[in-house]
């Protein structure tokens, strides 16, 4: 399915939308639940506000994206970098750190 400038508010249940591209996307305060995106592509879009619960964005790639306000709980983050960093080990040296 192709959708192109439209303008829809998303809520988004039950879906598989693995290996989507999402190019030059508002997807601010959409809300996705029960989600694969695995292997989406998300370019240029703004997610400031997204609202995303039980999704697998395993394999995903997000660039250039507003990710403002995001927060990120309770997931697998296994294999996850931000900027080349692998996250596991970005949150063990800000443990350690916090420890000390």
């Amino acid at each position: 399915m192709q959708l192109h400038r439209v303008t829809e508010e998303l809520d988004v249940n039950d879906a598989d939308l693995s290996k989507s591209r999402f190019n030059d996307a508002n997807l601010s305060s959409s809300n996705f639940n029960q989600i694969n995106f695995s292997g989406a592509r998300f370019n240029d879009s703004n997610m400031s506000g997204w609202h995303i619960n039980d999704v697998n964005l395993s394999g995903a790639v997000i660039q250039n994206a507003n990710l403002s306000g995001a927060a990120i709980k309770d997931c697998n983050l296994n294999g996850m970098t931000i900027d080349g960093i692998d996250v596991a080990d970005l949150l063990a040296a800000y443990r350690a750190q916090s420890s000390a």
